[in-house]
């Protein structure tokens, strides 16, 4: 199993990135997927989660009405959309799938891609 998470960068406040989240190892259809942050010096936090469908998808409060999250199963990609983006959202994000199915909330999350440094300048 393999997770690759990509597209970070340096932006401004108030700009986009899109990160991407390229899978390999194992059926991306059968699982959610997470993606998670962590910031210098914090705790690393949950930010969006989709379920394997893509029906259904969560999202911490610090991030709703910004982040949009989605996937391509067929291409194996899941993707965050980040708009009007925050210093507060300065953090390397990481993208993460569990050993077993189930609702995006309820799985523990054992399989971790490098993460993808982003950076938002005040």
């Amino acid at each position: 199993v393999q997770l690759q998470a990509s597209g970070g960068g340096l932006v401004q406040t108030g700009g986009s990135l899109r990160l991407s989240c390229a899978t390999s190892g194992f059926i991306l259809d059968w699982y959610p997927i997470a993606w998670f942050r962590q910031a210098p010096g914090k705790e690393r936090e949950g930010v969006s989660c989709i379920s394997s469908a893509g029906g259904t998808t969560h999202f911490a409060d610090s991030v709703k009405g910004r982040f949009t999250v989605s996937r391509d199963n067929a291409k194996n990609m899941v993707y965050l959309q980040m708009d009007n983006l925050k210093p507060d959202d300065t953090a390397v994000y990481y993208c993460a799938a569990p050993k077993i199915q189930g609702g995006c909330l309820y799985v523990g999350y054992e399989y971790w891609g490098q993460g993808t440094l982003v950076t938002v300048s005040s």
